[in-house]
């Protein structure tokens, strides 16, 4: 018996669309990272994208347990001397990109190198319900009916 390793031209990318309303952050970001990598696919290949396409929508409206909303803090550096900034989950969230809170948990779920790029490049994430990939006829995936778990009720 053989290993059976995937080609690229072999790969069949389906759309997916997510609905990120009332879903705990974490569970929706690992589940979006399985599948950008291709995990839930027979043919699945470490060193292949095989992957699908992800759209997610209302993830503005993604939940946070615990405190996390106030505690969690995302850093950056401007490059410049003594130049670190932060700030908190709850304000990201409530800001102009409310979208970046999703796309940063599944991005450091991803491996850092080239085809991990290569696979990030397929997330599309939208704070609103609306998105512009409907000519794709992209299929819905439920992640709030997976495991009771994954959805929580606002507070």
């Amino acid at each position: 018996m053989k290993t059976y390793s995937a080609k690229p031209n072999e790969v069949d990318k389906k759309w997916c669309v997510v609905d990120a309303e009332g879903v705990v952050l974490g569970r929706l970001a690992s589940v979006i990272a399985a599948r950008l990598r291709g995990k839930h696919k027979a043919i699945f290949t470490p060193h292949i994208d095989c992957g699908d396409n992800i759209i997610v929508i209302n993830a503005e409206k993604v939940r946070l347990t615990g405190n996390k909303r106030i505690n969690k803090t995302y850093y950056w550096h401007t490059g410049y001397p003594g130049g670190i900034k932060s700030r908190n989950a709850g304000a990201v969230l409530d800001g102009k990109h409310p979208e970046r809170v999703v796309y940063k948990a599944v991005e450091r779920m991803i491996s850092r190198n080239k085809l991990g790029r290569q696979q990030m490049r397929k997330l599309h994430v939208y704070s609103g319900s609306e998105h512009p990939h409907e000519a794709q006829k992209p299929k819905n995936i439920d992640i709030a009916a997976m495991n009771p778990k994954n959805k929580r009720s606002a507070k």
